[in-house]
């Protein structure tokens, strides 16, 4: 090109919004307009000269080599788009039409900034995406998986956590992280910990990006280095205060979070918090549906539902199963003279007592007052059940100290064994009501009452 016929039109050329280029046979600028300053960030002397192919996108790269040679071989491009990194390390969306002159034997193209539209509709995309999972996603872990998917397509995401703020224990713990470098970031001192401990602590959103002047104490270290990864940490605030906190992390050398992603990952947060409010609602409900709210142990409807189970696989295996009836002796006299509250306590330390009896895959429920039900999933003789009995009675025996009061307990307990005493959920309750009866009979007889 001819550069001093050039000179004209290039001043006219200049005043254009859009940035125009020239690219010669090897993929070099060999002239650009004052926009491409303005969109790309390095100055017309930077450019020049410099292969167009490593300012395009890594991901973009390929493609772009390809329309290139299309150009080349005489088939113009419009509105082609592709990625640039700025001089900043900010991406940004160009839409391109470019032909090839022969003459010239150069590439001339016209480049248009449509990163604000871009941006726009991949937000409004994701933030549709984000707001139609919190409603649908069947469990915490599968929102928080899909969470993770959409804000990568929007912002670099590969490093992603969630931490969920437990006040009662004063504890963080990890439903979901994803890190290239820490793998457990409940451990002390990790930067993933230590960044969301401050975020919960601050109920604030915190960004840290190389070069960044305002940064809360103690973390300046992490973006000291100019190829520093950037972080993003942003609370998850509810009317009851701040329950966690979500951080990304981008790769080194990629590029950097702004404010925008800062509002935008807010937005998110909120969405999220919503759901993890709704999951913990709901497994407080199921909760309540399935245990007894005093001692904490399964309650009759969910006996009925693993007993139902353990018979089914019982039968399957050719194998046995067993259920152990007991009923606390003089338990309403200890509640006449001592109190409710003591009553209450002594349910409780029964309830943690035959935990202690059983293996982890068997079932202790309360079933009303003072019965408890024990279900032993799998025996090999009914001699195995009859030694749990025998392991219950010698520990519900042993005296307790509750509320500054030394009581005992004695326990009547019946034994039915499948398929020994029945084949059906109904005759085996049956056969160790009656045997729990029956042993409340010679517990009575021989304490002379």
């Amino acid at each position: 090109m001819d550069t001093r016929s050039s000179a004209p039109l290039a001043s006219y050329i200049d005043l254009l919004m859009d940035a125009v280029c020239a690219v010669d046979g090897q993929g070099r600028f060999v002239f650009v307009s004052a926009a491409c300053e303005r969109i790309f960030g390095y100055t017309p002397q930077e450019l020049i000269g410099r292969p167009m192919i490593d300012m395009v996108h890594p991901a973009d790269r390929q493609r772009t080599l390809e329309a290139a040679r299309e150009i080349m071989d005489g088939e113009p491009k419009l509105n082609f788009e592709n990625r640039y990194l700025r001089k900043d390390g900010q991406v940004v969306h160009i839409l391109w039409s470019a032909r090839w002159s022969p003459v010239d034997q150069l590439r001339i193209a016209v480049a248009r900034d449509i990163t604000e539209r871009k941006q726009a509709e991949s937000r409004q995309a994701a933030l549709y995406a984000i707001s139609e999972a919190a409603h649908a996603a069947a469990d915490l872990l599968a929102l928080f998986k899909r969470i993770h998917l959409i804000i990568g397509e929007w912002l670099p995401a590969l490093n992603f956590s969630v931490a969920l703020y437990d006040e009662q224990c004063a504890q963080l713990n990890f439903p979901y992280h994803v890190d290239d470098l820490e793998r457990q970031p409940e451990l002390p001192g990790t930067i993933t910990g230590r960044l969301c401990a401050e975020v919960i602590r601050s109920g604030q959103p915190i960004l840290l990006t190389p070069g960044c002047r305002q940064l809360p104490p103690g973390f300046s270290d992490l973006v000291a280095r100019p190829d520093a990864p950037c972080w993003l940490g942003v609370p998850l605030n509810s009317q009851n205060g701040t329950i966690g906190a979500l951080i990304v992390k981008s790769a080194p050398d990629n590029e950097r979070y702004t404010e925008q992603d800062k509002e935008l990952l807010q937005y998110v947060c909120a969405q999220v918090t919503i759901a993890i409010e709704r999951q913990q609602l709901h497994a407080r409900l199921q909760h309540m549906a399935q245990y007894d709210q005093l001692t904490q142990v399964p309650n009759r409807a969910l006996l009925r539902d693993r007993f139902k189970a353990a018979l089914v696989t019982a039968r399957a295996a050719s194998g046995r199963m067993a259920l152990l009836y007991i009923d606390l002796d003089r338990f309403k006299q200890i509640n006449d003279t001592y109190g409710h509250g003591v009553g209450d306590m002594l349910l409780q330390a029964v309830a943690s007592r035959l935990k202690g009896c059983i293996r982890d895959t068997d079932t202790v429920a309360r079933i009303g007052g003072d019965e408890f039900v024990v279900l032993l999933h799998s025996i090999q003789t009914l001699e195995d059940a009859h030694r749990v009995q025998e392991k219950i009675r010698h520990t519900l025996a042993q005296p307790l100290r509750l509320d500054g009061h030394c009581l005992s307990i004695e326990p009547s307990i019946g034994v039915a064994c499948f398929p020994d005493h029945g084949t059906e959920d109904v005759a085996l309750f049956r056969h160790a009501d009656a045997a729990m009866y029956a042993a409340k009979r010679q517990n009575h007889e021989a304490s002379g009452i």
